[in-house]
């Protein structure tokens, strides 16, 4: 993976079409290296998660090409690579497991290297069975449901709403969990880390702390989805 970090570190650097174009071999061996790896974590999460097992790469990886259509940053090239390995594959609306390498040189998306379960797009349908579920379920799902993930794990709060919907309490436990709509957990992690041998098994066996958590949003996901 240290092949990996350093084409994106110099990517940052050089976020132009002639750079990339003169070193357009060197970004295809990188990107095979993150393929294998990609394969390597599918093959792990399935451990645990059967469901994903038949996913290719391609149904979990995303080109390297930013749309900079609607964007102030007009920068042509993504500077990380991402994957999401989730139930029906990347486009499926289901919460799974997202994994990236980014440049390791900022604390924030996208710079840093970071692991997250859930999704961020959810139908709003979708969303009202999970505050139902949250606010009913409270006790299990604070001890064994969000509680079951590894502690460096965090919930999601970027997009929440302002104040917790009118027909909850705002002094409840689950108060922010009902602000929220990206039902998310995630956590960042380091260079050391992502530069350890076994990155897919470590990676993965965090994931699995995470596995009650993904399986409460894709019950209300599946519900939607298929009544």
């Amino acid at each position: 993976m240290e092949e990996v970090l350093a084409f994106l570190r110099e990517l940052a650097l050089n976020n132009n079409r002639e750079w990339f174009n003169a070193n357009k071999s060197r970004y295809q061996r990188v990107q095979g290296i993150w393929n294998e790896f990609c394969q390597e974590l599918i093959d792990e999460i399935a451990r645990f998660e059967p469901v994903v097992a038949p996913l290719s790469v391609k149904n979990c990886t995303y080109r390297i090409y930013r749309d900079t259509r609607f964007s102030a940053d007009k920068s042509p090239y993504k500077t990380h690579f991402g994957a999401f390995i989730c139930p029906g594959g990347k486009k499926s609306m289901h919460a799974g497991y997202y994994f990236h390498v980014g440049t390791g040189l900022g604390n924030s998306y996208p710079q840093a290297h970071m692991l997250a379960a859930g999704n961020y797009c959810y139908d709003p349908r979708a969303v009202k069975i999970l505050r139902e579920d949250i606010s009913d379920e409270w006790p299990n799902f604070s001890a064994n449901v969000v509680g079951a993930a590894d502690k460096r794990f965090a919930m999601e709060m970027e997009g929440a709403l302002k104040r917790v919907p009118r027909q909850y309490p705002p002094e409840a436990p689950y108060a922010d969990w009902m602000r929220v709509k990206a039902f998310c957990l995630y956590t960042h992690v380091d260079d050391e880390f992502v530069l350890a041998p076994n990155l897919a098994k470590r990676v993965a066996t965090l994931f699995a702390t995470t596995q009650p958590f993904t399986a409460f949003v894709n019950r209300a996901v599946d519900y939607v989805m298929h009544g």
